[in-house]
């Protein structure tokens, strides 16, 4: 671990600390630290600033609500910058939104994108919404029985994919699946988080098991 001692704060006393959403790694806001606002984060493990136009620290999240909650802080090969990974509470940023960037510069129009939290968000907007002609639409009308029937379809044509060695068949019905469990999800009410934690929980519990094996 470094020691904050060795961080080199500009001359103003200050450090760069940039904020990352822990589980979709978006960048959410950019703040400045001091060394007293860093040690209170660490001790308290909830992100503290120290704002400029007050000249005093300020608690993420005091007033609001909208705590983060840190996960790591990882400092740069020169010392004097910060990324701290947190599980946050609620919007980043003071408008509202889930991170202060949004303003967008440049996109090369070349490049696809793709995230999963996004395909996640337009399912649920599709069970709130009910639009006409969508085909998540009708499984949500159809209900719990036509998805699940749908998800063990989906498996069985996994299996058949990988059984017969056709690697971009096995890619495109496990997609199929991965649309059809997410659709299965939303329906339950289960959150995207609550899969990654049980995922972080079963890879620390792997990690034990391999070690034990190996003593």
């Amino acid at each position: 671990m470094t020691d904050i001692n060795s961080l080199k704060f500009d001359e103003k006393g200050l450090i760069p600390a940039v904020v990352v959403d822990y589980y979709t790694k978006q960048v959410l806001t950019v703040a400045y630290m001091n060394k007293e606002s860093l040690q209170k984060t660490i001790d308290t493990k909830l992100t503290c600033f120290y704002s400029r136009s007050r000249q005093q620290l300020w608690l993420k999240g005091e007033t609001s609500g909208n705590y983060q909650h840190v996960v790591s802080i990882t400092t740069d090969c020169d010392n004097d910058a910060l990324v701290i990974e947190v599980k946050k509470d609620g919007p980043a940023c003071h408008t509202g939104s889930e991170s202060c960037f949004t303003k967008p510069v440049f996109k090369n129009e070349d490049e696809k994108e793709f995230a999963i939290d996004n395909l996640y968000k337009m399912l649920v907007g599709r069970k709130q919404t009910m639009p006409e002609g969508s085909y998540t639409t009708y499984l949500f009308q159809k209900g719990l029985d036509k998805i699940l029937k749908k998800v063990g379809e989906e498996c069985t044509e996994v299996i058949i994919g990988a059984k017969g060695g056709d690697k971009a068949e096995t890619v495109y019905e496990i997609c199929d699946l991965t649309y059809h469990v997410m659709v299965l999800m939303v329906e339950y009410g289960i959150s995207l988080n609550e899969i990654r934690d049980e995922l972080a929980r079963r890879h620390i519990v792997d990690k034990k098991v391999k070690q034990e094996k190996m003593q």
